[in-house]
C-alpha cells in the first residue's frame, strides 16, 4: 500500500507547490508510481506547474460527488496528477478527501497532496488524508510564525510530521539559522533548498525543475528527500565534489535524515 504525504504551509509564496512537483519528479525518476493531488481547492495551481491548465473534470467534481477520482487523473511528465478547478460553482466538502484518496493507495507508491495556505477545512482535509506531513518554511520571522501554527495544528490533529523543508535559502546572515528554526519549532529540518532561479524557470516552462537542471543543489536536496520518503538510500553520483564531500563534516539536514532513516526503516 502506498504512502500519502501532505505538504503543508500556512503562508503563501514559500514554494509549497514547487516542492510537491520537485519531490514527485524525483520519485518518478527513481521508478516510483507517483500521484500528485491539488488539495488547495480555493486557489489551486498545481496543474499550472505541469501544463494541466484547463482540465474538464477535477477534484472539485469528485468531492461534489459528480465524478470518480479515477476519472480525473491526468498524466504529465511521468507523473499522475489530480488537479483542482480554478473556476467552479460546485459545493464541495474537503473532509471527504481522505476517503477518496484511500481508493488509490494500492495503485501508487507515493501520493503527494498540495495543501491550502490557510488554516481551514481544506488544510484539515489534507491533514486527515495524509499518513505524514512535510511542512515548508523559509528562513524569516513572518514565515516561521505561520510554521509554528502549522506544526501546532498538525500535532493537535495527530498527523505525524516527518520534518521541515527549509526553502528559498540565500545563505545571508540576516536569515534565521537552521538551528534557530529547529529549536523554535521543535521539528527537524529534513531538506535545505537554496534559492534557485531554475525552479522559477521551470514554472514558466510548465515542467519539473529536475528536467532543466537535474544536478543543481536544490534538486539534489529534493532527490535526497524523495529517497528518504520511500526508505531508500541515496547514492550520490561519483564525482570529485561528492568524493571530497564524504570526508567533510555532515550538514545538519544530512544528520536529521540519517536519524529518521535509522529510526523508521531500520
Amino acid at each position: 500500500m502506498g504512502k500519502v504525504v501532505g505538504v503543508l504551509s500556512l503562508k503563501g509564496g514559500v514554494g509549497k507547490t514547487s516542492s510537491v512537483v520537485s519531490i514527485g519528479a524525483s520519485l518518478a525518476k527513481m521508478g516510483k508510481k507517483v500521484l500528485l493531488v491539488d488539495g488547495n481547492l480555493s486557489a489551486p495551481n498545481l496543474g499550472l506547474h505541469l501544463d494541466v491548465i484547463t482540465p474538464v473534470k477535477t477534484l472539485h467534481h469528485v468531492l461534489a460527488g459528480e465524478e470518480k477520482i479515477d476519472d480525473v487523473i491526468y498524466e504529465t511528465h511521468g507523473l499522475d496528477i489530480v488537479p483542482a478547478s480554478l473556476f467552479h460553482n460546485l459545493e464541495v466538502n474537503p473532509l471527504k478527501l481522505k476517503n477518496k484518496i484511500r481508493e488509490l493507495k494500492d495503485k501508487y507508491d507515493v501520493i503527494l497532496i498540495d495543501s491550502s495556505p490557510s488554516l481551514d477545512d481544506e488544510t484539515l482535509g489534507v491533514m486527515m488524508a495524509s499518513d505524514e506531513l512535510l511542512v515548508v518554511t523559509t528562513p524569516d520571522f513572518s514565515t516561521l510564525s505561520m510554521t509554528l501554527k502549522s506544526v501546532k495544528s498538525a500535532k493537535e490533529k495527530g498527523t505525524p510530521i516527518t520534518g521541515l523543508i527549509l526553502n528559498k535559502v540565500h545563505n545571508k546572515n540576516f536569515e534565521l539559522s537552521l538551528e534557530d528554526i529547529e529549536k523554535t519549532s521543535d521539528v527537524p529540518v529534513m531538506a535545505v533548498i537554496p534559492h534557485d532561479i531554475n525552479i522559477i524557470r521551470s514554472q514558466a516552462q510548465f515542467v519539473p525543475s529536475t528536467y532543466i537542471k537535474p544536478n543543481s543543489q536544490s534538486n539534489v536536496e529534493y532527490n535526497k528527500l524523495a529517497h528518504l520518503i520511500v526508505g531508500e538510500k541515496y547514492n550520490p553520483p561519483k564525482n570529485i565534489y561528492n568524493i571530497l564531500n564524504r570526508f567533510s563534516n555532515p550538514q545538519r539536514q544530512e544528520i536529521n535524515r540519517q536519524i529518521f532513516y535509522n529510526s523508521i526503516f531500520n
